[in-house]
């Protein structure tokens, strides 16, 4: 497979995940767990498949990376799915995408990178993106929505800072860290399902159990298989651009499956969201590799 169909796989895995959580009938706290735990044990037999052993042992520093990033791994997908559940798969996916956008921001403080006027001026248009999305009331269900598309914020928030805190992990491969990180992820929101919803799985009926398979096999253990394997074999450039299947897919798939609405004052402000992050991320690969 090559390293194109590999990444337009991946993102058509990943744009699809909102239709499939929003018909398991879990909360999202155990979700988020059952995610991490079968996704974890998913990578690692695939690991041992093809001879990719995962080493246990690591510095000090990446165990605490990888801890509080794999925490913060799986409140990110606990937000998401509460935004999935409270408004459309749209409004959820492209709110989540301004994950960059706040890297962009926390960037000059953490990573000591320049805050250019091009970087400001893409930070203002996604964030009126984000306002115009939020104004938007479909169905007289407003609020609704303004609570999912800030659980979605909130979702990209905690994705953003593993984003940073990845950059800061060392001498893990990709599978390693990904392993890590979904193991920690899975034991620091077991206590919390463990003191609040409880383990319910198995009152699920078949079609949730089902659902829940595939989201822990395909969308979390085979797509970052797939994701990582195609990185090694594409640029930044190509990576940046397929990686915005996702969100179209997305929507096309809540539009034709959902029928949830989606306007055009919505289609504006996720323009002005996607558009923001595309664009930087391709000056960005420019000025890198002059």
């Amino acid at each position: 497979m090559t390293g194109k169909l590999k990444m337009i796989t991946t993102m058509l895995i990943f744009g699809s995940i909102g239709i499939f959580v929003k018909n398991i009938n879990l909360s999202s706290s155990e979700i988020a767990l059952f995610r991490g735990i079968i996704g974890c044990i998913t990578l690692i037999i695939a690991g041992l498949l093809i001879r990719k052993v995962v080493r246990f042992r690591t510095t000090k520093k990446n165990l605490i990376l990888l801890c509080i990033s794999g925490g913060a791994l799986g409140f990110n997908w606990m937000f998401l799915f509460e935004a999935y559940r409270h408004t459309t798969i749209s409004n959820a996916t492209i709110s989540y995408y301004f994950a960059p956008i706040f890297v962009m921001i926390l960037a000059p403080f953490i990573l000591k990178e320049k805050m250019t006027w091009f970087k400001a001026g893409s930070i203002v248009a996604a964030i009126i993106g984000i306002f115009l999305i939020v104004g938007t009331e479909n169905g007289g269900s407003g609020s609704n929505h303004f609570i999912g598309i800030m659980f979605g914020l909130i979702a990209a928030a905690f994705y953003a800072s593993v984003m940073l805190m990845n950059k800061f992990i060392k001498n893990l491969s990709d599978h390693e860290t990904t392993v890590g990180q979904l193991g920690m992820a899975s034991l620091v929101i077991l206590p919390y399902v463990l003191f609040t919803e409880g383990i319910n799985i198995f009152n699920l009926d078949g079609q949730s159990i089902l659902l829940m398979l595939f989201v822990g096999i395909i969308h979390t253990g085979l797509a970052y298989m797939l994701y990582f394997s195609a990185l090694k074999q594409l640029d930044g450039q190509t990576t940046a651009l397929y990686s915005y299947i996702d969100p179209i897919f997305a929507i096309v798939l809540s539009a034709l499956i959902l029928s949830e609405a989606f306007t055009l004052v919505q289609a504006l402000g996720g323009l002005l969201i996607l558009g923001a992050t595309f664009i930087n991320e391709q000056k960005s690969m420019k000025v890198a590799k002059e």
